[in-house]
């Protein structure tokens, strides 16, 4: 979850609801200086490098990035002639991004007819996420998106029962599960494989990508597809999910406690894309 999207405050499917006597503008806009350095490549040069950079929270994206003029490679920069109108930024330039002999279209964009309100984007240049080659902050790079500041995972222990059922069948039954907590979403129950049937889990072709867990794998369970996943080696944040399994309580029967678990607000994830040309290896080289 960020700000603007998936379950976030300022997204339009929000879980939650500001406490306010009159009712807020339909769509609400925050940009906030990132105060991290960050860096851009094209066809392995450097075009953009700013601790300057601000970040837009806007509702049903994910955050983007918008560099200060002075911090990017003039010459990276070519006009495209073409411009588009932004329904609460006015318009905005579109520029094609070149590097040695590698040009890309529709690569970049800047907003030149912005209202007084919105000053602080003024002469910033924005990059499309996938049409660059990477970002980093500092040395290390960003995968996804720009890092949201807003997103938060608390993963704890429990004593708790855990039991995964499909009809009468017994997938998995453990008393120390771990809970996953992310910023916006419902919480999700990981289990250890030694407390699964695991010869009931069936690995199926096709990975999806988080920024902040890293590359996910899934399973069939009998005839409920993609039933259960598993981070089998997640990001060193969160590496206390590594290998555990957690599953789908709308495709196969969760009991915590002998309470079933039902879908809930937040449990309906958009996927995250992995940025053009990025493999998974390449994400788990990362």
């Amino acid at each position: 979850m960020g700000l603007s999207w998936q379950q976030g405050p300022l997204s339009t499917g929000a879980v939650g609801h500001f406490l306010t006597p009159e009712p807020l503008p339909e769509r609400l806009l925050f940009a906030e200086r990132l105060r991290r350095r960050m860096r851009v490549k094209f066809d392995g040069a450097w075009i953009a490098d700013s601790e300057n950079v601000i970040l837009l929270h806007e509702p049903g994206r994910y955050p983007v990035a918008y560099f200060p003029r002075e911090d990017v490679e003039e010459r990276a920069l070519v006009p495209s002639g073409k411009a588009t109108h932004h329904k609460d930024l006015g318009d905005t330039a579109w520029y094609a991004v070149r590097a040695g002999d590698r040009t890309t279209e529709r690569a970049a964009w800047e907003f030149t007819a912005l209202p007084g309100h919105a000053a602080v984007l003024q002469s910033r240049i924005a990059f499309a996420w996938r049409a660059m080659d990477a970002y980093f902050e500092e040395d290390e790079r960003i995968l996804g998106h720009a890092a949201d500041p807003y997103h938060r995972i608390d993963i704890r222990t429990t004593s708790r029962t855990l039991e995964v059922r499909l009809g009468d069948t017994v997938i998995a039954r453990s008393e120390r599960p771990v809970v996953l907590y992310e910023s916006g979403f419902a919480p999700r129950w990981y289990v250890p494989r030694a407390d699964i049937d695991e010869p009931r889990l069936r690995p199926v072709q096709g990975q999806t990508f988080c920024p902040y867990k890293g590359v996910c794998d899934y399973y069939d369970i009998g005839d409920a597809r993609r039933a259960a996943w598993s981070y089998r080696d997640a990001y060193r944040e969160v590496d206390r999910i590594s290998d555990l399994v957690s599953f789908e309580a709308d495709k196969v029967e969760v009991l915590l406690d002998g309470g079933r678990l039902l879908l809930e607000p937040g449990q309906n994830v958009v996927p995250h894309g992995v940025d053009r040309g990025l493999d998974v290896d390449e994400v788990k080289g990362h």
